[in-house]
């Protein structure tokens, strides 16, 4: 582990390296990237003894920090999670590459032909907590859009992600790239994350990925342009014309499948028609599926239940914890979620073809669902190859993060001795 006492030295020239590595980046071909983002794939391949060497020693930190059972799955690598990031690193290296994407194009009267194309942002700071795979697939990403990118990955992940970007770092040489294209920040010192946030000579945009902490840090203190990926505070609303088998089926995935990523479900809002037999009957297999169910008064009835305090609307649990209410129609569940929700993902669960479009066209969250499980938020579930986070606020990217959403544009303006009259 690298240690400094001259944070604001080692950002700076990191900065400066970036600044470079994104001028060259900016102009290379398809190719070179995705010879650089397949060689990367095999290498975390040939390496993974290595990384899940790595992974151990975070395991073991994170464990004496005293993580919860949700932190510590978020933080493990095991042989199928790092197939899982080889396959995003192929996805991502096979989608076609935004950049000089003409995204529009006319003729005006005037006699200029006018393009609208893709362009790189530039260079990209992601600052991220205990989630490994984060490393590998900020830096494709990045690199797909022909960004540098500088990586500050959570302490508790520091060893796993440098086994990572080593294996990034491999990819660009062996394509000819700059290595400084990608690199981490190589301290666990949070002083280098202070840095980051005023860089506005050489970081182009931050992206925070992590908890409500670390995200507000980042949008009070940041001189430079935020995505803002706040926390999941995710509702599902069974409405009265749900069936009872998908309710089962989608709310307890939603639930249980991994409660460590944004987009588990932490509310669930039952209209009071069902209560005595939807709603008590997912409720009876959440709690016999080891979840802890906080409810309102009206299902107190339900053995095996606590009772929900106010703290409980608009909590983001990551664990096997879940709040529940009944509402009186659909109308008291959207203002519930407006009230409380995070504008990351909402579900709605209903064979009416009605309410579930004035549900997706009334809310305004990125994510909106209807009869589908919230774990599929995720950007390598919407076809991106992986995500860098999912973006909450409304200016420039929204919901998942990908490739394409890592770009800006230009205009070219081409005439033939035009002139403005």
């Amino acid at each position: 582990m690298t240690e400094t006492t001259n944070i604001p030295a080692l950002m700076a020239d990191i900065g400066v390296r970036a600044k470079a590595a994104a001028a060259t980046l900016a102009t290379a071909t398809a190719e070179r990237k995705h010879a650089a983002l397949i060689s990367a794939a095999d290498a975390v391949w040939q390496t993974r003894e290595a990384i899940f060497e790595a992974n151990a020693k975070d395991m073991a930190y994170g464990t004496e920090k005293g993580l919860s059972p949700a932190m510590l799955d978020r933080l493990m690598l095991d042989e199928d999670r790092l197939q899982g990031i080889i396959d995003g690193l192929r996805a991502i290296a096979e989608q076609r590459d935004p950049v000089g994407e003409i995204m529009e194009e006319w003729d005006q009267p005037s006699g200029l032909h006018i393009k609208r194309v893709r362009t790189p942002l530039g260079v990209i700071g992601v600052i991220y907590e205990s989630r490994p795979n984060v490393t590998a697939d900020a830096g494709a990403l990045c690199l797909k859009a022909g960004n540098a990118v500088i990586l500050r990955g959570g302490s508790e992940s520091f060893h796993s992600s440098r086994a990572l970007h080593a294996c990034l770092q491999q990819g660009l040489r062996d394509a000819g790239l700059p290595e400084d294209a990608v690199q981490l920040v190589p301290t666990r010192d949070r002083a280098a994350v202070q840095e980051m946030l005023t860089m506005t000579d050489t970081i182009d945009v931050i992206v925070p990925r992590g908890g409500k902490g670390l995200v507000g840090l980042v949008q009070r203190e940041a001189r430079v342009p935020v995505f803002a990926h706040l926390e999941g505070i995710v509702h599902i609303y069974i409405d009265k014309d749900a069936d009872p088998q998908k309710v089962l089926k989608v709310v307890l995935n939603a639930k249980t499948r991994r409660t460590g990523v944004c987009g588990s479900a932490e509310c669930l809002l039952i209209h009071k028609e069902v209560v005595p037999t939807i709603g008590t009957g997912v409720i009876r297999a959440l709690i016999d599926a080891g979840v802890e169910v906080r409810a309102d008064a009206h299902l107190q009835g339900i053995p095996g239940v606590a009772q929900a305090t106010d703290a409980d609307w608009g909590h983001e649990y990551l664990d096997m914890i879940i709040a529940a209410r009944q509402v009186d129609d659909i109308d008291e569940a959207m203002a519930h979620i407006r009230r409380h929700g995070s504008n990351h993902t909402d579900c709605i669960l209903t064979e009416d073809a009605q309410a579930a479009q004035t549900f997706m066209n009334t809310l305004d969250s990125a994510i909106l669902m209807h009869n589908a499980s919230t774990q599929f938020a995720d950007g390598g579930e919407f076809g991106m190859g992986a995500e860098i986070g999912i973006a909450t606020g409304k200016m420039h990217a929204r919901g998942p993060v990908g490739a394409t959403q890592l770009t800006s544009f230009k205009y070219l303006v081409t005439g033939d001795g035009t002139v403005r009259g």
